[in-house]
C-alpha cells in the first residue's frame, strides 16, 4: 500500500467509497442522510481534488486502486482578542474499503494527515465525529484524539 494525493483519475472509485460512507451515516441518522446518494457529485469532486487547501490523500494498492481516502481541509483560525491564530489540518472524510478494514489502511491514512499537518505548519488536526459512530469514535481515540468539543441538538419532531 501506498498513500499519495488523490487525482482525477481516482474519482469513480472514490465516489464509490463515498456511498459507502453515507449508507453507514444514513444507517446512524437517517432523519439527516439520504441513503442511496454521496457527498460530493463527479464535478464537486473534480474541485476539491485540484484545490490545494482541499489535498485528498489516497492509499492505494500495488494495481493503484484507491481502497482508503482521508479529505482534508487546511483552515486559518482568524487572530481575534479572544481566541490564538492557527492553522488546523481538518479532516472532512476518512475512509477505509469496506472489505479492507482491519488491515490498519486507516491508521496509515491517519498518521500521513499528521504528518503533512506537521509538515504544513498546523497546530493540530481536527476531525467531527457522529454520535452513535462509536467504531469511528473508538478509532480516532485509539489515534489519540479527544473531544474539543461537543454539538448539541435539540430534534424538534421530537418534541
Amino acid at each position: 500500500m501506498t498513500i499519495r494525493r488523490a487525482e482525477s483519475k481516482d474519482a469513480p472509485r472514490v465516489i464509490d467509497l463515498l456511498s459507502q460512507v453515507l449508507e453507514i451515516h444514513a444507517a446512524i441518522r437517517p432523519d439527516f442522510f439520504v441513503p442511496g446518494t454521496t457527498k460530493y457529485s463527479p464535478d464537486e469532486l473534480c474541485a476539491i481534488l485540484a484545490d490545494e487547501k482541499t489535498p485528498v490523500y489516497a492509499a492505494v494498492d500495488e494495481a493503484d486502486v484507491v481502497i482508503g481516502y482521508a479529505f482534508c481541509s487546511i483552515r486559518e483560525r482568524p487572530s481575534k482578542p479572544y481566541v490564538r491564530p492557527a492553522r488546523t489540518l481538518y479532516i472532512d472524510d476518512l475512509c477505509v474499503d469496506e472489505a479492507r478494514r482491519g488491515e490498519h489502511i486507516g491508521e496509515a491514512l491517519f498518521e500521513h494527515a499528521v504528518a503533512e499537518a506537521r509538515r504544513l505548519g498546523c497546530a493540530d488536526v481536527t476531525l467531527n465525529v457522529w454520535e452513535g459512530n462509536d467504531a469511528a469514535r473508538r478509532f480516532y481515540e485509539a489515534m489519540g484524539m479527544k473531544a474539543r468539543a461537543t454539538m448539541m441538538e435539540l430534534k424538534l419532531s421530537e418534541r
